[in-house]
């Protein structure tokens, strides 16, 4: 049972590589895994990784709204990574870097 767990768990944080860690240790909390294998998964996720997993998303969705307004820009995008599980922090880094670069 606790390979099962530890494997779901280490799936569940490799497929779901748009969530953010808080998110992915919420999932695997429900699903009845033990927070040791929640620490084991969240730690084989690096800041970076998540960061540019983040960035990439936001990225996508930026060059489909880039017409808009960009108070409007700024709500969605912080909107969907939000939903997505990631922090005021990050998204308001990655928005500087969106609005820098374009």
């Amino acid at each position: 049972m606790i390979l099962n767990l530890q494997s779901y768990g280490q799936n569940l944080g490799s497929e779901q590589k748009k969530l953010s860690k808080r998110v992915i240790a919420g999932e695997l909390r429900s699903k009845g895994v033990s927070q040791d294998i929640i620490n084991e998964v969240i730690e084989e996720i690096d800041d970076e990784s998540e960061y540019s997993q983040a960035f990439l998303l936001a990225q996508r969705k930026y060059n489909s709204i880039s017409h808009l307004d960009p108070e409007v820009i700024y709500r969605r995008i912080s909107g969907l990574l939000m939903r997505k599980g990631y922090g005021h922090g990050v998204c308001a880094r990655i928005m500087r870097e969106l609005t820098s670069n374009n």
